[in-house]
């Protein structure tokens, strides 16, 4: 990470342990919200991403596109597991197990799922355009399904999950520091995620 980003980061960090109210049934438990919500946002941006790249090389036939959605793809696997992990910590704190068959977190799984099928799909063909073009299409169909699975599945059947924060209603539900405090951990880890995009473009081609 580059020094603006490390003072951003720290400064979020403390905002989150430091100027974050406790809510109330939630207590100081509402903190993990302030990683899981930003982390599990980051995976969808990045798959979104990942299809975009993989249009682009439908398109075009450019191979450093099907790079960029392979690796577009890889972060978005690394944050929709840290989503994963920290959703079944907080159901662990809150609810007492790590794994309760939640809609959301088997639709989450579902989604890590696929996405661990792209890339044994990835390591199962040779021949670059080959791979290329059929991760492309697989991924395309992938992030057909994760609007249903991240937004309207969950939302069709009873969850523990806490309200979104865009609740049914299309109103806004969070104390003014809170959201505040939520912008900037979604602009820190968005920032991260580029970084580290930025950074694999470094690294050999596959």
């Amino acid at each position: 990470m580059n020094s603006a980003l490390t003072i951003f980061t720290m400064i979020t960090v403390f905002c989150v342990f430091y100027l974050v109210p406790q809510a109330q049934g939630l207590g100081s438990l509402v903190r993990i919200a302030f990683f899981h919500i930003p982390v599990a946002w980051v995976s969808v941006l990045a798959f979104l991403l990942s299809a975009w790249k993989a249009c682009c090389y439908l398109r075009n036939r450019k191979l450093e596109d099907d790079v960029m959605s392979s690796r577009s793809a890889g972060l978005g696997l690394v944050f929709c597991l840290l989503a994963t992990i920290s959703g079944a910590v907080f159901a662990k704190l809150t609810w007492g197990s790590y794994w309760n068959w939640d809609p959301r977190q088997i639709t989450i799984f579902i989604l890590l799922l696929i996405y661990g099928a792209y890339f044994a799909l990835r390591s199962s063909i040779g021949e670059a355009e080959v791979r290329a073009r059929l991760a492309a299409v697989y991924s395309l169909f992938s992030c057909a399904a994760m609007p249903f699975l991240v937004f309207v599945i969950p939302r069709y059947y009873f969850s523990l999950h806490p309200e979104p924060i865009l609740n049914k209603s299309g109103s806004l539900q969070m104390d003014t520091t809170m959201l505040v405090i939520l912008c900037l951990a979604l602009i820190d880890v968005t920032w991260i995620f580029f970084k580290c995009l930025q950074a694999g473009k470094a690294a050999p081609d596959e």
